[in-house]
């Protein structure tokens, strides 16, 4: 349960923070495209919410 909910949690920040700071240029390799940045942040947070 606080695996699952971690990746989610980690996947709607990582696509707040492509919302919010993004990346004008489009050559940021994580946050340039909205599926990246929350594929990160579902990563990120499903490591977190495993620990």
């Amino acid at each position: 349960m606080k695996l699952l909910l971690g990746v989610l949690v980690g996947a709607a920040l990582g696509y707040a923070w492509y919302r919010v700071v993004g990346c004008s240029t489009g050559t940021c390799p994580i946050t340039a495209r909205w599926w990246s940045a929350t594929l990160y942040g579902a990563v990120v947070g499903g490591m977190v919410g495993s620990g």
